[in-house]
């Protein structure tokens, strides 16, 4: 049968008649820049010969880059030379030798998967529209939990591990007080938190937004190597108390930023079960050597932890980003903390299990399902092939630690424990200079300069900071499978090529 042809129906001037959009030159746009990815992205910018990035100021490149947005479409040829720029132009955080932050390297499998939720575009909130992501993120969970070594427990994936951290101390606070959730904070008594002066910063930002305060964040002192002193803890815990405040949370590290820190957890534990308190481990950046039987001991005592922030996009690189945060508790509490119960998606009369709708125990509605990431990799690689990245990383980690000490104008500030690798360079002018003020005053100029300058030539990428009184320091973490030996000799080679004259 010839379908018949209907007139077109006329609405605000609008014909309805069919689709708009033309399907055919949709699909052959997907599919010229799916090839430029693959031949940009995927095999070009992972090629260690290639730069790490194209460096150009704000103003050059607002020049380079065709920013503005017209009142007509362009062509698809044009759209394809913007994304070639965009490319171009970008960071490769990909490249064995982007040491820049805490992510890097390119796992193919969680690629994949990224390129799979983008063309599906779900939200996990409710089992209808989301049905394998809602399975695949309760899997992720229970194998999670498995490792921190609890029998059970709940969670959910965040954006981000500083949204983790907001997500416990908010928790933590509703334990104490569950009033405060219809009340709010008026009447409450001042309610005050402890967390490490090496903690990350979300930790600060979280007590603001949460109206707790930064003032009633007490930061407990740490030893030489970073880690929290216990004794410490107690004594601001009472100090508190006598103070009249009420404390409610103690925030451990396991693994912090910028010196790869463990805190000691079992002790920590100890003070926590004392006082009555919860106790959360921000183990965003550590939480992956739970998968090594070799390094898990860093972070002995972590299964007494009430809350444990993790992000496998971090060691694990199941792509930025892929954020979880652990509860022991299993009476609900994250869905009594959160719920607001909205009858448009969590109707109760549904013909299916509704406690596979998961999404009230989220501050967020839509939410992007990142577990998928995480799960992809790990079935492609299994629990010894994480295991064996993990273990890979912080032996390449050794072998530059071991460079250092030989090499003529580098020196560590610290023996590390994981894969954080901080060091100074100090190039000739400065070697036979008695370390007096102005030694360290012009030690302070040379990681940024040198910095500047590996950036402009696009050779790699290298973090540096002052931290507690030290003076500007480079910062070295590994992660990537894909970083060798070689890479190491080639970064330590580099700094003093740049450095050397200064």
């Amino acid at each position: 049968m010839v379908p018949s042809k209907k007139s077109a129906v006329l609405v605000d001037g609008v014909i309805l008649n069919g689709p708009t959009t033309d399907a055919k030159a949709g699909e052959k746009f997907v599919e010229e820049a799916c090839r430029l990815i693959m031949e940009e992205v995927v095999l070009k910018a992972t090629d260690v010969n290639e730069k790490v990035c194209e460096w150009r100021s704000p103003e050059q490149l607002k020049q380079l880059l065709d920013l503005e947005m017209r009142d007509t479409g362009e062509p698809h040829h044009r759209l394809l030379e913007l994304c070639q720029d965009v490319i171009r132009y970008s960071v490769k955080t990909n490249h064995p030798r982007f040491f820049n932050q805490l992510y890097a390297g390119l796992d193919y499998y969680s690629l994949v998967a990224r390129f799979m939720i983008e063309a599906l575009n779900p939200s996990v909130y409710t089992y209808e529209v989301s049905p394998v992501f809602l399975l695949v993120e309760e899997a992720v969970l229970k194998k999670m939990i498995e490792f921190i070594g609890w029998k059970e427990g709940d969670g959910i994936f965040n954006p981000g591990g500083s949204v983790s951290n907001m997500y416990a101390m908010n928790l933590a606070r509703y334990k104490y007080c569950p009033d405060i959730k219809e009340k709010g904070l008026s009447g409450l008594p001042r309610l005050i938190l402890f967390t490490s002066a090496e903690c990350h910063y979300s930790m600060k930002k979280a007590a603001s937004f949460l109206g707790i305060g930064t003032d009633n964040v007490c930061f407990v002192e740490t030893d030489g190597r970073g880690k929290m002193i216990p004794d410490e803890l107690e004594r601001q815990i009472w100090q508190a108390r006598k103070e009249g405040a009420a404390p409610f949370l103690v925030c451990a590290t396991s693994g912090t930023t910028v010196l790869g820190a463990f805190d000691p957890l079992d002790e920590i534990a100890d003070i926590c079960e004392r006082h009555g308190l919860w106790l959360h481990v921000d183990a965003s950046w550590g939480g992956s050597a739970l998968l090594s039987r070799k390094h898990r001991k860093l972070l002995h005592g972590i299964h007494r932890a009430d809350s444990v922030a993790w992000n496998p996009h971090k060691m694990l690189m199941a792509g930025i980003q892929c954020c979880a945060l652990l509860v022991k508790d299993k009476s609900d509490l994250l869905k009594k903390c959160y719920s607001a119960k909205a009858s448009y998606l969590f109707q109760q009369d549904k013909f299916y299990d509704v406690s596979y709708d998961t999404g009230d125990k989220s501050i967020q509605c839509s939410r992007r399902p990142d577990a998928f990431k995480f799960w992809m990799t790990w079935k492609a690689l299994g629990t010894s092939g994480l295991e064996e990245r993990v273990n890979r990383a912080l032996a390449v980690s050794r072998y530059l630690v071991e460079e250092i000490k030989k090499r003529e104008g580098f020196k560590l500030l610290l023996e590390p424990e994981y894969a954080n690798i901080c060091f100074w360079y100090i190039p000739p002018s400065l070697r036979e200079m008695e370390e007096g003020p102005e030694f360290w005053a012009k030690l302070n100029l040379v990681a940024p300069a040198i910095k500047e300058r590996m950036m402009k030539k696009g050779s790699l990428m290298l973090s540096y900071q002052p931290h507690r009184g030290k003076v500007n320091f480079f910062r070295q973490v590994v992660i990537s499978p894909q970083v060798s030996r070689e890479d190491m000799d080639f970064l330590l080679d580099e700094i003093d090529l740049l450095g050397r004259d200064m």
